[in-house]
């Protein structure tokens, strides 16, 4: 329907946006209103949602965001509105981090979340965010070879990511010097350093 809205910011509250944008004003539900100031000029993605009594826009910083917001939507017992909670008290990187590690203690801990939801989340999405979290990291190639051979070494999808954010703050390694990091790193991780 509405991919995108760019526009100004005329006014916001504690969870929802007005964007202006072309003399109208869109009210979006939005989980990063504190990063707004009035007549900023913004790019919303955003996902309308359309039920029996009610129909609502939800607004995203970016299409990652969005496509995240997408995935916990489709967990059984999830409604958008406490998946845009969840987006607005947790980062990306922290939500997708706890759900490969099956960390139910961190989703708990989000408003809204009781143990049956953030275990039915983990059961639905685990192993199934993996675009989400590679989008938000700019790999070489140089990385990108040494995961793969991680990944032949049977590496979990979880572990990667972990792995390949740490090799992404090691600058202009050779490929065989990225897997030796990451192996070094992965084993810390599994020893609990």
């Amino acid at each position: 329907m509405i991919a995108f809205i760019r526009g100004t910011v005329a006014s916001y509250g504690a969870d929802w946006a007005v964007i202006e944008n072309h003399g109208m004003g869109w009210k979006v539900f939005y989980p990063h209103t504190e990063q707004l100031r009035l007549s900023q000029e913004v790019t919303v993605y955003t996902y309308m949602h359309i039920s029996e009594n009610d129909a609502a826009l939800y607004g995203f910083a970016s299409p990652e965001e969005q496509d995240l917001f997408l995935k916990l939507i489709n967990v059984k017992g999830l409604g958008p509105k406490t998946a845009v909670t969840m987006l607005s008290r947790s980062s990306m990187e922290h939500l997708v981090t706890s759900i490969e590690q099956g960390d139910v203690a961190a989703l708990k801990s989000i408003p809204g979340i009781g143990a049956k939801t953030a275990s039915q989340i983990i059961l639905d999405l685990k192993g199934k965010l993996v675009e989400s979290a590679d989008k938000s990291l700019k790999l070489s190639p140089e990385i990108e070879d040494a995961l793969e051979a991680l990944k032949n070494l049977g590496y979990k999808q979880g572990e990667l990511n972990q792995a390949a954010k740490a090799m992404s703050e090691q600058k202009g390694l050779r490929a065989d010097e990225y897997l030796k990091f990451g192996l070094q790193y992965l084993m810390k991780k599994k020893v609990g350093g």
